[in-house]
């Protein structure tokens, strides 16, 4: 499994529940409810954005070709390099984790709409 390939980045994110896609910011970007969880750059080098928390994200960015993302809340988000050390599944949990943040912030009402358990 390689996320940083488009179509194998839509496969694997899609099976999440409530998962939309759009194209903008020059990216291919997941969403959970209308907020973005994940985005795969499209030019090189290829770059995954996604949310942390607080000892994610200092866990993460200490690793090389991962750092804060630009343009996302400080602390919160980061931007992984291809080729960083994080494998696939790593890579994976990471993402599932900043689709279960992101949904923790839409209304009950959205995530029964979206399929997603409490948890």
């Amino acid at each position: 499994m390689n996320l940083y390939d488009r179509t194998q980045y839509d496969k694997v994110l899609a099976a999440l529940p409530g998962v939309t896609f759009v194209d903008q910011w020059d990216a291919r970007v997941a969403k959970v409810g209308g907020k973005v969880f994940c985005l795969l750059s499209d030019a090189p080098p290829l770059r995954l954005v996604f949310k942390c928390g607080e000892d994610s994200f200092d866990i993460l960015t200490a690793l090389e070709g991962v750092e804060q993302a630009a343009h996302f809340a400080k602390r919160q988000w980061v931007s992984v390099t291809e080729g960083s050390p994080l494998s696939a599944n790593d890579l994976l949990a990471y993402i599932g984790r900043s689709h279960a943040l992101v949904a923790k912030g839409l209304t009950k009402k959205l995530r029964a709409e979206l399929g997603i358990l409490e948890g």
